[in-house]
C-alpha cells in the first residue's frame, strides 16, 4: 500500500512555472543575442561549439530535480504489512460545501476553515466507524471512498479548498445521490450521510435526494455553517482577497446560512439538523448522535507500519543536479569527432 504522509506538499509543483518563465524569458534573450552577431552560417563558423539542445535538456533536469524534492517532501510511504481487524461501527460520510460562499467570514476564521477543523476533530473521535468524504460545489466528487484511514482521510482534508471545484454551486442533491451510490449495496441501516453547508444558492433535489437515500436507508444528517446576518463573498486572486464578489449594480452580496433548507433536507430522511458554531461541541453533538444508532460488525484489511521512503526521491533529485552541473554549456568535443552517421 502505498501513500503519501504530507500530499499537501504537491501545491509546491507551482513553483516550476516560475522556472519555466524565466528560462523562456532566458531562452528569448539569448536568441536576440545571437541575431546581432550574425546569421547562422556565420555563427557556425565563428562559434561552431554553440549547442542547439542542451540548454533544454539542462533546464529539464533541474525540473525534474525539483520535481522529486517536492515528492520527497510529501513524504512517500509504503506499507509491505497489512492484518485483518475486526470493528463495530456505522459507515459515515462526509459531504463538504466547497463553494466561494464558504470563504464568508461570519465564522472565523472562515466557514470552509471552521467546517474543516470540525471534520478533523469528528474524525478523532471515530473508533471502528468507516468514514468517506465527498466534496461539491456546483457537482460532487468522491473525495475519499469509504475507508478505517483516518490519517489518509485527514491528510486529503488538509487540501480541499474551492479551486478544486471547476463550477460553482451548491449541489447538495447532487452530493446526496453520489453518497447514496458510494455505500454498501442491500443494506438497510448503518449508513450515515453527514452534509456540511451554509445552503445557500443550493441547485434543486435536494429533498427528492433525501427521500431517495432514506428509502436506501440512509439517514441524512446536514450541519448548518455560518449566520443569518450573512457575511460578503471575498474574490480572490492567487491567494489573495482583491474584491468582494457584487451583482449587476455592483452592490457588495451578502451569502447568508439557509437555514430552512437544510432542517428541510434533514426532516426529508429523518435526519436532524446541526449549527456549527464551536468546532468541539459540534463535534461532540454529531458523535453523540452515532452513539445512539446501532453498529453493524465488519472485518476488514488494514495496512500498518508505513516506512518512509522520501530518501529515493531525494536521491534522484540529487543526481539529476550532479548530471545538470557536469553538462557543458558547450558542445562536447570528445564526442563531436565521432562519425557514426557519415557514410564511407
Amino acid at each position: 500500500m502505498f501513500k503519501f504522509a504530507r500530499p499537501e506538499a504537491f501545491w509546491l509543483m507551482w513553483g516550476l512555472l516560475p522556472l519555466l518563465l524565466v528560462f523562456l524569458w532566458f531562452m528569448i534573450g539569448r536568441k536576440r543575442s545571437l541575431k546581432l552577431i550574425g546569421g547562422k552560417d556565420l555563427l557556425a563558423r565563428l562559434a561552431p561549439d554553440i549547442p542547439k539542445r542542451k540548454h533544454q535538456l539542462k533546464f529539464l533536469l533541474v525540473g525534474l530535480a525539483f520535481a522529486c524534492f517536492v515528492t520527497a517532501l510529501a513524504r512517500p510511504q509504503w506499507s509491505l504489512k497489512s492484518e485483518p481487524v475486526k470493528r463495530s461501527g456505522v459507515d459515515l460520510i462526509i459531504a463538504l460545501d466547497i463553494s466561494n460562499s464558504m470563504l464568508a467570514d461570519d465564522v472565523k476564521p472562515t466557514r470552509l476553515d471552521q467546517a474543516k477543523q470540525f471534520v478533523s476533530q469528528l474524525i478523532d473521535k471515530l473508533k471502528g466507524d468507516r468514514v468517506g468524504l465527498i466534496i461539491f460545489a456546483g457537482n460532487a466528487y468522491l473525495q475519499v471512498p469509504l475507508t478505517s484511514d483516518y490519517l489518509a482521510t485527514k491528510s486529503l482534508l488538509k487540501t480541499v479548498n474551492p479551486r478544486l471545484a471547476p463550477t460553482q454551486g451548491t449541489a447538495i442533491g447532487e452530493a446526496i445521490g453520489l453518497a447514496n451510490t458510494a455505500f454498501v449495496k442491500g443494506e438497510k441501516q448503518y449508513k450515515v450521510l453527514l452534509v456540511i453547508s451554509d445552503g445557500e444558492n443550493h441547485e434543486g433535489k435536494a429533498l427528492e435526494a433525501a427521500q431517495a437515500a432514506a428509502d436506501s436507508g440512509v439517514v441524512v444528517h446536514t450541519m448548518g455553517v455560518g449566520s443569518v446576518r450573512g457575511a460578503p463573498i471575498p474574490v480572490m486572486q492567487g491567494g489573495r482577497e482583491v474584491d468582494y464578489k457584487r451583482d449587476r449594480e455592483g452592490n457588495i452580496i451578502f451569502s447568508k446560512m439557509n437555514e430552512e433548507m437544510l432542517e428541510d433536507v434533514a426532516r426529508a430522511s429523518k435526519g436532524k439538523f446541526f449549527t456549527l458554531n464551536r468546532p468541539d461541541q459540534a463535534a461532540y453533538n454529531f458523535m453523540s448522535e452515532l452513539a445512539s444508532m446501532e453498529k453493524k460488525d465488519f472485518e476488514e484489511v488494514v495496512f500498518t507500519d508505513y516506512e518512509d521512503q522520501f530518501q529515493w526521491f531525494l536521491a534522484l533529485g540529487l543526481m539529476f543536479l550532479v548530471l545538470e552541473y557536469f553538462l557543458s554549456e558547450g558542445k562536447n568535443r570528445w564526442f563531436s569527432n565521432w562519425k557514426i552517421f557519415k557514410e564511407a
